[in-house]
Protein backbone atom coordinates (compact mmCIF):
# COMPACT_ATOMS: atom_id res chain seq x y z
CA UNK A 1 0.00 0.00 0.00
CA UNK A 2 1.36 3.41 -0.98
CA UNK A 3 0.47 6.38 1.18
CA UNK A 4 0.67 10.00 0.15
CA UNK A 5 0.26 12.97 2.47
CA UNK A 6 0.44 16.69 1.94
CA UNK A 7 2.93 17.60 4.66
CA UNK A 8 3.11 21.32 5.50
CA UNK A 9 6.60 22.75 5.66
CA UNK A 10 7.30 23.97 9.18
CA UNK A 11 10.27 26.12 10.07
CA UNK A 12 11.26 24.37 13.30
CA UNK A 13 13.87 27.00 14.12
CA UNK A 14 11.21 29.66 14.67
CA UNK A 15 10.75 28.83 18.35
CA UNK A 16 10.15 32.45 19.36
CA UNK A 17 7.18 32.81 17.01
CA UNK A 18 5.97 29.31 16.19
CA UNK A 19 3.30 28.74 13.59
CA UNK A 20 1.16 25.72 14.38
CA UNK A 21 -0.15 23.46 11.65
CA UNK A 22 -2.68 20.61 12.02
CA UNK A 23 -2.95 17.51 9.88
CA UNK A 24 -6.00 15.22 10.03
CA UNK A 25 -5.05 11.74 8.91
CA UNK A 26 -7.49 10.10 6.50
CA UNK A 27 -9.93 7.48 7.84
CA UNK A 28 -9.02 8.21 11.49
CA UNK A 29 -10.05 10.62 14.23
CA UNK A 30 -6.40 11.31 14.91
CA UNK A 31 -4.62 14.56 14.19
CA UNK A 32 -1.02 15.71 14.15
CA UNK A 33 -0.08 19.17 15.37
CA UNK A 34 3.15 21.08 14.92
CA UNK A 35 4.99 23.23 17.45
CA UNK A 36 3.48 21.71 20.61
CA UNK A 37 5.03 22.56 23.97
CA UNK A 38 6.35 19.41 25.65
CA UNK A 39 6.62 21.13 29.03
CA UNK A 40 2.91 20.44 29.40
CA UNK A 41 3.54 16.69 29.07
CA UNK A 42 6.54 16.16 31.38
CA UNK A 43 6.54 15.94 35.17
CA UNK A 44 9.53 18.32 35.30
CA UNK A 45 7.30 20.92 33.54
CA UNK A 46 10.20 21.94 31.29
CA UNK A 47 11.12 21.44 27.66
CA UNK A 48 10.73 23.08 24.29
CA UNK A 49 8.50 22.40 21.32
CA UNK A 50 7.85 19.19 19.44
CA UNK A 51 8.16 19.72 15.69
CA UNK A 52 5.17 17.40 15.32
CA UNK A 53 3.04 15.80 18.03
CA UNK A 54 0.37 13.06 17.89
CA UNK A 55 -1.87 11.24 20.38
CA UNK A 56 -3.35 8.07 18.82
CA UNK A 57 -6.54 6.74 20.40
CA UNK A 58 -6.09 3.19 19.13
CA UNK A 59 -3.57 0.80 17.68
CA UNK A 60 -4.96 1.49 14.21
CA UNK A 61 -4.43 5.23 14.61
CA UNK A 62 -0.93 4.61 15.94
CA UNK A 63 -0.02 2.60 12.85
CA UNK A 64 -1.50 5.31 10.62
CA UNK A 65 0.66 7.94 12.37
CA UNK A 66 3.75 5.74 11.97
CA UNK A 67 2.97 5.39 8.27
CA UNK A 68 2.71 9.18 7.95
CA UNK A 69 6.07 9.58 9.70
CA UNK A 70 7.61 6.99 7.39
CA UNK A 71 6.44 8.86 4.31
CA UNK A 72 7.65 12.17 5.72
CA UNK A 73 11.03 10.79 6.75
CA UNK A 74 10.76 12.26 10.24
CA UNK A 75 12.58 10.80 13.25
CA UNK A 76 10.17 9.40 15.84
CA UNK A 77 10.20 9.77 19.63
CA UNK A 78 7.85 8.12 22.11
CA UNK A 79 6.26 9.73 25.16
CA UNK A 80 4.31 8.13 28.00
CA UNK A 81 3.47 10.02 31.16
CA UNK A 82 6.64 12.10 30.80
CA UNK A 83 7.50 11.26 34.41
CA UNK A 84 11.01 10.02 33.67
CA UNK A 85 11.98 12.45 30.94
CA UNK A 86 14.05 15.60 30.52
CA UNK A 87 13.37 17.41 27.24
CA UNK A 88 15.75 20.07 25.93
CA UNK A 89 14.67 23.72 25.98
CA UNK A 90 15.39 23.66 22.24
CA UNK A 91 12.63 21.16 21.68
CA UNK A 92 12.54 17.99 19.62
CA UNK A 93 12.81 17.71 15.86
CA UNK A 94 10.67 15.08 14.20
CA UNK A 95 7.50 13.47 15.52
CA UNK A 96 6.64 12.86 19.17
CA UNK A 97 4.00 10.16 19.69
CA UNK A 98 2.22 10.07 23.05
CA UNK A 99 0.58 6.87 24.30
CA UNK A 100 -1.55 8.71 26.88
CA UNK A 101 -4.84 7.64 25.26
CA UNK A 102 -4.01 3.92 24.95
CA UNK A 103 -5.79 3.01 28.20
CA UNK A 104 -7.71 -0.23 27.78
CA UNK A 105 -7.60 -2.74 30.67
CA UNK A 106 -8.85 -6.29 31.01
CA UNK A 107 -8.69 -8.45 34.14
CA UNK A 108 -9.02 -12.19 33.46
CA UNK A 109 -9.99 -14.01 36.69
CA UNK A 110 -9.42 -17.43 35.13
CA UNK A 111 -5.73 -16.84 34.42
CA UNK A 112 -4.98 -14.09 36.96
CA UNK A 113 -3.64 -11.93 34.17
CA UNK A 114 -4.36 -8.28 33.51
CA UNK A 115 -3.81 -6.76 30.09
CA UNK A 116 -3.30 -3.00 30.06
CA UNK A 117 -2.64 -0.43 27.37
CA UNK A 118 0.65 1.45 27.31
CA UNK A 119 -0.98 4.67 28.53
CA UNK A 120 -2.58 3.17 31.64
CA UNK A 121 -1.37 4.82 34.85
CA UNK A 122 0.71 2.37 36.89
CA UNK A 123 -0.64 3.61 40.27
CA UNK A 124 -4.24 3.35 39.03
CA UNK A 125 -3.62 -0.18 37.78
CA UNK A 126 -2.15 -1.08 41.18
CA UNK A 127 -5.28 0.18 42.92
CA UNK A 128 -7.56 -1.65 40.47
CA UNK A 129 -5.75 -4.90 41.24
CA UNK A 130 -5.81 -4.27 45.00
CA UNK A 131 -9.56 -3.62 45.00
CA UNK A 132 -10.04 -7.05 43.40
CA UNK A 133 -7.80 -8.75 45.94
CA UNK A 134 -5.11 -9.47 43.32
CA UNK A 135 -1.53 -9.43 44.58
CA UNK A 136 1.56 -8.48 42.58
CA UNK A 137 1.26 -4.75 41.87
CA UNK A 138 1.31 -3.30 45.39
CA UNK A 139 4.84 -1.97 44.89
CA UNK A 140 3.80 0.08 41.83
CA UNK A 141 1.35 2.41 43.57
CA UNK A 142 3.91 5.17 44.12
CA UNK A 143 5.52 5.13 40.67
CA UNK A 144 4.19 8.08 38.64
CA UNK A 145 4.43 6.46 35.24
CA UNK A 146 2.56 4.36 32.71
CA UNK A 147 2.47 0.69 31.83
CA UNK A 148 4.50 1.31 28.67
CA UNK A 149 7.21 3.18 30.53
CA UNK A 150 7.34 0.53 33.24
CA UNK A 151 7.94 -2.21 30.66
CA UNK A 152 10.69 -0.25 28.90
CA UNK A 153 12.46 0.91 32.08
CA UNK A 154 11.81 -2.20 34.20
CA UNK A 155 10.33 0.12 36.79
CA UNK A 156 10.45 -1.09 40.35
CA UNK A 157 10.18 -0.32 44.05
CA UNK A 158 10.12 -2.11 47.41
CA UNK A 159 12.41 -4.88 46.10
CA UNK A 160 10.01 -5.73 43.25
CA UNK A 161 10.03 -4.78 39.59
CA UNK A 162 8.17 -5.08 36.30
CA UNK A 163 10.20 -8.08 35.15
CA UNK A 164 8.89 -10.07 38.15
CA UNK A 165 5.27 -9.98 36.95
CA UNK A 166 5.38 -9.33 33.20
CA UNK A 167 3.85 -12.18 31.17
CA UNK A 168 4.35 -10.60 27.75
CA UNK A 169 4.18 -7.30 25.93
CA UNK A 170 2.98 -6.18 22.52
CA UNK A 171 5.27 -3.88 20.58
CA UNK A 172 5.03 -2.10 17.26
CA UNK A 173 8.01 -1.28 15.07
CA UNK A 174 8.46 2.02 13.27
CA UNK A 175 7.25 0.24 10.15
CA UNK A 176 3.97 -0.68 11.87
CA UNK A 177 4.70 -4.38 12.39
CA UNK A 178 3.38 -5.99 15.59
CA UNK A 179 5.15 -8.54 17.77
CA UNK A 180 4.64 -10.19 21.16
CA UNK A 181 7.74 -10.36 23.35
CA UNK A 182 8.30 -12.28 26.58
CA UNK A 183 10.48 -11.07 29.48
CA UNK A 184 13.28 -13.40 28.34
CA UNK A 185 13.41 -11.51 25.04
CA UNK A 186 13.65 -8.10 26.70
CA UNK A 187 17.07 -8.50 28.31
CA UNK A 188 15.91 -7.21 31.68
CA UNK A 189 18.27 -6.04 34.38
CA UNK A 190 18.14 -3.29 36.98
CA UNK A 191 16.05 -0.44 35.46
CA UNK A 192 17.00 -1.46 31.94
CA UNK A 193 15.73 -3.47 28.99
CA UNK A 194 16.66 -3.94 25.36
CA UNK A 195 13.71 -1.72 24.43
CA UNK A 196 15.67 1.32 25.61
CA UNK A 197 18.00 0.86 22.65
CA UNK A 198 15.52 -0.32 20.02
CA UNK A 199 13.11 1.75 17.89
CA UNK A 200 10.01 -0.09 19.13
CA UNK A 201 6.96 1.14 21.01
CA UNK A 202 5.16 -0.80 23.73
CA UNK A 203 1.43 -0.72 22.96
CA UNK A 204 0.20 -2.96 25.78
CA UNK A 205 1.42 -5.42 28.41
CA UNK A 206 0.05 -8.45 30.21
CA UNK A 207 0.95 -9.01 33.86
CA UNK A 208 0.66 -12.27 35.78
CA UNK A 209 -0.90 -11.47 39.15
CA UNK A 210 -2.24 -13.57 42.05
CA UNK A 211 -6.02 -13.31 42.50
CA UNK A 212 -8.04 -14.70 45.41
CA UNK A 213 -6.58 -12.76 48.31
CA UNK A 214 -8.40 -10.53 50.79
CA UNK A 215 -9.25 -7.18 49.23
CA UNK A 216 -8.69 -5.46 52.56
CA UNK A 217 -5.27 -7.07 52.98
CA UNK A 218 -4.01 -6.17 49.50
CA UNK A 219 -5.41 -2.63 49.70
CA UNK A 220 -3.76 -2.14 53.10
CA UNK A 221 -0.37 -3.24 51.78
CA UNK A 222 -0.79 -1.00 48.72
CA UNK A 223 -1.70 1.97 50.91
CA UNK A 224 1.33 1.34 53.12
CA UNK A 225 3.65 1.40 50.11
CA UNK A 226 2.12 4.67 48.93
CA UNK A 227 2.39 6.25 52.39
CA UNK A 228 6.04 5.22 52.68
CA UNK A 229 6.95 6.87 49.38
CA UNK A 230 5.02 10.02 50.21
CA UNK A 231 6.76 10.25 53.58
CA UNK A 232 10.27 9.85 52.20
CA UNK A 233 10.12 11.46 48.75
CA UNK A 234 9.22 15.03 47.74
CA UNK A 235 6.11 15.31 45.60
CA UNK A 236 5.19 18.93 46.33
CA UNK A 237 7.19 20.30 43.38
CA UNK A 238 7.74 19.10 39.79
CA UNK A 239 10.39 16.39 39.45
CA UNK A 240 11.07 13.21 37.50
CA UNK A 241 11.34 10.96 40.54
CA UNK A 242 14.73 9.33 41.04
CA UNK A 243 17.29 10.92 38.73
CA UNK A 244 20.07 8.30 39.02
CA UNK A 245 20.17 4.54 39.15
CA UNK A 246 21.45 3.11 42.42
CA UNK A 247 25.03 1.80 42.21
CA UNK A 248 25.63 -1.69 43.54
CA UNK A 249 27.29 -0.69 46.80
CA UNK A 250 25.42 2.44 47.92
CA UNK A 251 22.20 4.21 47.06
CA UNK A 252 22.52 7.24 44.80
CA UNK A 253 20.67 9.36 47.38
CA UNK A 254 23.19 8.46 50.10
CA UNK A 255 26.18 9.28 47.88
CA UNK A 256 24.70 12.63 46.87
CA UNK A 257 23.78 13.51 50.45
CA UNK A 258 27.22 12.55 51.79
CA UNK A 259 28.78 14.73 49.10
CA UNK A 260 26.97 17.68 50.66
CA UNK A 261 24.74 18.45 47.71
CA UNK A 262 21.32 18.57 49.36
CA UNK A 263 19.80 21.93 48.59
CA UNK A 264 22.37 22.75 45.89
CA UNK A 265 20.85 24.89 43.14
CA UNK A 266 21.48 25.86 39.57
CA UNK A 267 18.87 28.39 38.58
CA UNK A 268 15.56 27.11 39.90
CA UNK A 269 16.68 23.47 39.78
CA UNK A 270 17.47 22.12 43.26
CA UNK A 271 18.67 18.88 44.82
CA UNK A 272 15.79 17.99 47.15
CA UNK A 273 16.31 18.22 50.90
CA UNK A 274 13.98 15.29 51.63
CA UNK A 275 15.53 12.89 49.11
CA UNK A 276 18.86 13.71 47.49
CA UNK A 277 18.18 11.60 44.38
CA UNK A 278 15.39 14.00 43.39
CA UNK A 279 15.88 17.24 41.48
CA UNK A 280 13.05 19.72 41.93
CA UNK A 281 11.78 22.47 39.67
CA UNK A 282 11.36 25.19 42.26
CA UNK A 283 9.50 27.57 39.99
CA UNK A 284 11.03 28.60 36.70
CA UNK A 285 13.77 26.06 36.12
CA UNK A 286 14.88 25.45 32.56
CA UNK A 287 15.77 22.05 31.18
CA UNK A 288 19.32 23.38 30.85
CA UNK A 289 19.44 24.13 34.60
CA UNK A 290 18.42 20.56 35.40
CA UNK A 291 20.86 19.14 32.86
CA UNK A 292 23.75 21.16 34.33
CA UNK A 293 22.77 20.11 37.86
CA UNK A 294 22.77 16.45 36.82
CA UNK A 295 26.31 16.81 35.48
CA UNK A 296 27.46 18.73 38.53
CA UNK A 297 26.20 15.94 40.80
CA UNK A 298 27.95 13.32 38.67
CA UNK A 299 31.23 15.23 38.78
CA UNK A 300 31.13 15.86 42.53
CA UNK A 301 30.15 12.30 43.47
CA UNK A 302 32.77 10.80 41.16
CA UNK A 303 35.43 13.12 42.56
CA UNK A 304 34.69 12.11 46.16
CA UNK A 305 33.64 8.47 45.83
CA UNK A 306 35.04 7.35 42.46
CA UNK A 307 31.52 6.29 41.50
CA UNK A 308 29.98 7.42 38.21
CA UNK A 309 26.26 7.87 38.71
CA UNK A 310 24.20 6.78 35.71
CA UNK A 311 21.04 8.79 35.01
CA UNK A 312 17.77 6.89 35.25
CA UNK A 313 15.96 9.82 33.67
CA UNK A 314 15.81 9.76 29.87
CA UNK A 315 17.41 12.86 28.33
CA UNK A 316 15.93 13.87 24.99
CA UNK A 317 17.03 16.61 22.62
CA UNK A 318 20.04 18.86 22.10
CA UNK A 319 21.86 19.98 25.26
CA UNK A 320 25.10 20.99 23.52
CA UNK A 321 26.68 24.38 24.14
CA UNK A 322 25.13 24.60 27.60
Amino acid sequence: MTLSYDIPKVNFSRLADPVSEIIYLPDTSSRLQSQVSLADFTSFRVGGLAEWYGEPNSLEELRSILAWAGVSGLPIHFLGAGSNLLVSDRGISGLVISTRHLKTTNFDPETGRVQAGAGVSLPKLAWQAAKRGWRGLEWAVGIPGTVGGAVVMNAGAHKSCTADILFDTQIVTLGGDLAILTPDQLGYSYRTSLLQKQPKLVTQATFQLEPGYSKTEVMTTTAEHRAQRQATQPYHLPSCGSVFRNPSAYSAAWLIEQTGLKGYRIGDAEVAQRHANFILNCGRAKAGDIWRLIHHIQEQVESKWRVKLVPEVKILGDFSQL
